[in-house]
């Protein structure tokens, strides 16, 4: 890939996105009802150690990303296997997310227009942005985060502002005890705050300063309690029940805003700002995916492209239609994610750890 390095900013407005992505697109957390905001809450935390995890990795060995991490602490054979899991988790993610904006574009926007034809024209765009590389893209989010943040903050003013929002809705808290929160965290912690491990491709492509790390944070803190409100607004106003059985809720709630006759439709403010989230994750996995082809094989960047389009276009069709696809990823691959999310990450991190204590203790040896 590129060797030329991205400014903190411009991977600040990337993470941002990609962890708003598609995630304000569902109720996170349903069977927790009211306290829906705690299990976020819980998760977020989690997240963040996770996060702290790979920065330390990045931090013990900041030239090599997570496929060269792989390949050099786990031995080539192993570190392949485990390098071309992460590549292929990314690439399923991809399609994932294209699957959604194919749906959400067909419901809202298309409805006369075939699924396939929808999607093919996603991933030709998304590819020819893939093919630039990672810093084109990084600079195109510097410029879209601002309309992103103005936007999510003019529908939650409006949403307060006419008068949807009812706190007593929150109440009671831990009604039925700590069990249906803590039974949901896992699952929240993989979607989406353990997609993270995706950084570990991009850490290295970032030109070092000092502020680094403390902005990254900072960052997903922001970030974490952002998707928290928003999540927790669907409660608010939906009530829990009916927050739980609607497949894009916070849209049910744009729906509803309406100002002195003038402002209604802002349900096509909100999906102009899913399908700018809903992209840039896409984006990004398919860049690590791309990555993980290049870095596996010793291959040039580019001739990968074409080949994890087509295998994204196809496995976006695996289900036959949305419910089959949100059941597919909540109550089947989700379960696994962890493995790959924490396991392989943690295992890592120890190996290094290893490797570099082992490293030092022969320094001390020969300097004795």
């Amino acid at each position: 890939m590129e060797s030329k390095k991205s400014r903190i900013p411009d991977f600040i407005a990337s993470f941002a996105l990609f962890e708003v992505g598609s995630t304000t697109l569902f109720q996170i957390g349903a069977e927790a009802k009211q306290d829906a905001w705690l299990v976020m809450l819980l998760a977020a935390l989690a997240g963040l150690l996770l996060l702290l995890m790979h920065l330390a990795i990045h931090r013990l060995d900041p030239k090599r990303d997570l496929f060269e991490l792989c390949r050099t602490y786990f031995g080539k054979v192993a570190g392949t296997f485990v390098g071309g899991i992460f590549a292929a988790y990314f690439a399923y993610e991809a399609s994932r997310n294209l699957r959604d904006l194919g749906e959400l574009a067909a419901y809202m926007l298309l409805n006369r227009t075939p699924l396939g034809v929808i999607i093919l024209i996603a991933v030709l765009v998304i590819a020819n942005s893939v093919r630039y590389g990672p810093r084109e893209v990084f600079l195109i989010c510097l410029v879209m985060i601002p309309f992103i943040m103005v936007s999510y903050l003019i529908l939650i003013s409006m949403i307060a502002g006419v008068g949807l929002i009812h706190v007593e809705n929150m109440l009671p808290v831990l009604e039925n005890g700590l069990l249906p929160v803590m039974k949901n965290v896992p699952d929240v912690i993989s979607f989406p705050f353990g997609q993270t491990v995706l950084f570990l491709v991009f850490f290295p492509m970032i030109r070092q300063e000092k502020n680094m790390r403390r902005s990254i944070l900072a960052t997903y803190g922001i970030t974490a309690l952002f998707l928290i409100l928003v999540n927790q607004i669907n409660v608010l106003v939906l009530g829990p029940k009916l927050a739980e059985t609607l497949t894009f809720p916070l849209l049910q709630v744009v729906q509803q805003i309406e100002l002195v006759e003038v402002f209604e439709r802002m349900d096509i403010l909100f999906v102009l700002v899913l399908f700018i989230g809903l992209g840039t994750k896409l984006v990004l996995f398919f860049i690590g995916a791309v990555a993980g082809g290049s870095r596996i094989t010793g291959t040039p960047y580019k001739k990968w492209v074409v080949p994890f389009a087509i295998s994204i276009f196809g496995m976006s069709f695996i289900s036959p239609n949305f419910t089959h696809h949100l059941w597919v990823g909540i109550d089947l691959v989700l379960k696994w994610y962890p493995i790959i999310q924490i396991g392989m990450p943690a295992i890592l991190f120890i190996l290094i750890l290893v490797r570099k204590s082992k490293r030092r203790g022969e320094e001390e040896r020969e300097i004795a």
